[in-house]
């Protein structure tokens, strides 16, 4: 019998959100969104985002597809700021579902007999 190597990480809907009448700098319109799945971030298509957006939310995905404590910030705080600090925009993430995979899929680095 093979020893489980199994791992779950949260699919994610990343999406603008823009209060109203804030002022938008980065190109961004309200509802644009992407999605992350695994490693795998995918665009509707014909949809761009600003790198500069991305670079802002792009550290934190990793955290937000694992799980965590429910007390924890990460569970908790969804919205990352536009890093143009005269930009309103926010990019809200949420969690929309467990996906599960196999660490001899994912990796070469067999897992250690413990």
């Amino acid at each position: 019998m093979s020893k489980d190597d199994s791992f779950e990480l949260f699919d994610l809907h990343v999406e603008v959100v823009v209060p109203e009448d804030g002022p938008v700098y980065c190109g961004a319109k309200p509802g644009d969104h992407f999605e992350l799945k695994g490693e795998m971030l995918y665009l509707p298509p014909g949809q761009g985002i600003s790198i500069y957006s991305l670079a802002s939310v792009l550290p934190l995905l990793a955290a937000k597809q694992r799980p965590t404590h429910p007390h924890d910030w990460m569970t908790t705080d969804a919205d990352i700021a536009c890093p143009d600090p005269n930009c309103a925009t926010r990019l809200r993430i949420r969690r929309t579902g467990l996906r599960r995979f196999s660490h001899a899929e994912t990796t070469a680095v067999p897992l250690r007999e413990d």
